[in-house]
């Protein structure tokens, strides 16, 4: 493709972009950067509000010539490419082994109000998740399960924070996810739209293979989950119809915040899919 013209890194461009690293910033501007390949093909293909979500691309000349057709799909889509140099990609993405390959994105989170709307049938709440990772790895769960929504609440976790678009792999893309939400508004809203609200805990009284077996799980439902240290405070599970504990066959001491969620969904996802669930008769692996 020739030698592009690399931008300077002390282009404002560049200095926009790499702001975006502190959550300041990304607040003040609504934006929030994309790393890697996967996550600016999915940005490329979404749209906020009408308009395409992606705003700009930074990209290396290798990584541009390896996914050329990224980068010509945004500048199809009317999204302005630069080529900079190994180093400004690096320092805009902040990570130890940068892709090559970065987009600023418009913030993308939905009102709650639009999710119930939606009337949802499986639903991840993140309660006091403070882990970036998690919070993304959690958003990969819901999506690869069918979730049609995810919720952070109030006291969770930065969604744009960029481990957590990381994490997400480019789901963050693939389905509503409303912010700042306080949980016992979460809860009730849900309720009231018909969705049994489920509180994931070690210590749960109720045992999931249980309610699985006595055929509890096929109906709408939302799984809260908890602090990865924590788990969720006495207050928070009291807002729950029931607390559900991931049953322990084996020796390990506990599962972590993402595996359990994975089960948990997965567990749903699979009872909403049987005769008699409430999405019994969809097609396979759609929400």
């Amino acid at each position: 493709m020739g030698t592009p013209e690399l931008i300077s890194p002390r282009s404002p461009r560049v200095s926009a972009a790499r702001r975006l690293a502190r959550r300041h910033f990304r607040g003040k501007e609504r934006r929030f950067i994309a790393e890697g390949p996967q996550a600016v093909r999915e940005a490329v293909a979404h749209r906020t509000g009408g308009a395409p979500t992606l705003v700009e691309v930074f990209a290396t000349a290798e990584a541009a010539e390896r996914h050329a057709e990224i980068v010509e799909a945004a500048r199809e889509a009317g999204v302005r490419v630069h080529f900079a140099d190994d180093r400004t990609v690096a320092d805009i993405s902040q990570t130890v082994t940068p892709q090559g390959l970065v987009g600023v994105c418009r913030f993308l989170d939905s009102p709650f109000e639009e999710i119930l709307a939606a009337r949802p049938q499986l639903v991840a709440v993140l309660a006091n998740v403070r882990d970036p990772g998690n919070a993304g790895t959690v958003l990969r769960c819901a999506d690869a399960a069918g979730a049609d929504a995810v919720v952070l609440t109030d006291a969770s976790v930065d969604l744009y924070n960029p481990k957590s678009v990381r994490a997400s792999v480019g789901s963050l893309f693939h389905l509503p996810v409303a912010v700042g939400v306080p949980v016992e508004q979460v809860v009730s809203g849900l309720r009231d739209a018909g969705v049994r609200i489920l509180a994931a805990d070690g210590a749960g009284d109720r045992d999931l293979d249980a309610e699985l077996d006595a055929g509890a799980m096929g109906g709408p439902t939302a799984w809260v989950f908890g602090n990865e240290a924590w788990g969720l405070p006495a207050e928070t599970r009291a807002l729950a119809d029931a607390v559900v504990r991931v049953p322990i066959h084996g020796r390990a001491e506990s599962l972590n915040l993402a595996t359990a969620a994975a089960v948990c969904l997965y567990a749903s996802a699979r009872a909403q899919r049987t005769a008699g669930g409430c999405r019994a008769g969809s097609p396979a692996g759609g929400a």
